[in-house]
């Protein structure tokens, strides 16, 4: 790709963030009747396309106490994404720093920190209003592990912007498969998906257009170095964002072999875990990063698998 090129990109990028942009506070009305949090909306139950929610243990409860645990659940991944978004604000802030004068970069990656901004406000808002207040985010070995995006900011930006993508697409992938399939969904939470779709587009374009930018440039070593950390940071960044964390496990007492099945043991679960990644397994192809080693380390992982012929591709299946 040439820099005239990825200029032009991010311009276009820098329109959408203008004319395609949302406010939390204009365009969800949060005191809507529909909208309203009630604890006996079946909407709240976990449906299939979670991997905890097709469980037959989860099936098998009452259904209060699967409401309950879906609502809690819905708050959890929104902590989690506030967390996400406050250290991704960070770590484009501290790159910015470097960018020079005249740069298209400092123009989109702040169009997109603004937006990651609203994002947090949004999720926050919606935690506010289902009601649990114990909900957690980041567990401590998470947050210890994001200690590694300061130092891979200033050094490895490429490393950076793959940990950028290990965020964002598990919660996209998750989030357009509800959308696409149709779930009743509750209506505060459909809106709020669907809002944080349409803009993570453009980040998640953001970030593989840095990627295809500058990694097959990238001294020969050190691309060798990062095919093997880019499976990885996928990996560990799907347990830190899609697993839930020990407290709602405990709160709602959920068997540990339910747990290991769900993530990510049984057959159906390690299909969605390698369905996640057919994206960044697409661009990890297109600039150099899928050699016999890192595919070594994909299988390894239990992510490998056929990569997205185009980005957002719905997963492909095997017709008998």
């Amino acid at each position: 790709m040439t820099l005239s090129t990825y200029h032009d990109v991010l311009q276009s990028l820098s329109e959408g963030s203008v004319t395609k942009h949302f406010d939390p506070y204009v365009d969800i009305d949060w005191d809507s009747p529909e909208f309203a949090v009630h604890s006996d909306d079946p909407r709240w139950i976990m449906p299939a396309e979670d991997p905890l929610g097709r469980h037959p243990w989860y099936k098998a409860q009452p259904v209060e106490r699967q409401i309950a645990m879906g609502m809690w659940r819905q708050a959890g991944i929104a902590k989690v994404g506030i967390d996400f978004e406050q250290l991704l604000i960070r770590g484009l802030m501290q790159y910015l720093i470097s960018v020079p004068n005249g740069d298209p970069e400092f123009r989109y990656a702040t169009h997109e920190a603004a937006e990651e901004c609203n994002h947090t406000m949004m999720f926050q808002e919606m935690i506010n209003r289902i009601g649990y207040r114990d909900v957690v985010g980041m567990g401590t070995i998470d947050r210890k592990l994001t200690l590694a995006i300061w130092p891979a900011v200033k050094y490895f930006p490429e490393l950076f912007f793959t940990m950028v993508l290990g965020g964002e697409e598990p919660i996209d992938h998750l989030q357009k498969s509800l959308l696409r399939g149709g779930v009743d969904m509750q209506p505060m939470v459909e809106r709020v998906m669907q809002i944080h779709v349409a803009e993570e587009a453009r980040h998640i374009s953001f970030a593989h257009e840095y990627l295809k930018r500058n990694v097959p440039a990238m001294h020969p070593a050190t691309r060798s170095v990062l095919s093997v950390a880019y499976p990885v940071v996928m990996r560990v960044m799907l347990s830190m964002i899609a697993t839930p964390p020990k407290q709602f496990v405990d709160k709602f007492q959920i068997p540990a072999e339910v747990m290991r099945e769900a993530y990510w043991g049984s057959p159906e679960s390690r299909r969605i875990k390698r369905d996640v990644f057919t994206d960044v397994r697409a661009l990890a192809t297109d600039i150099g990063l899928m050699n016999p080693v890192a595919k070594l380390v994909w299988r390894a992982l239990g992510i490998d698998g056929p990569a997205a012929r185009y980005r957002s591709e719905p997963p492909r299946r095997a017709v008998a």
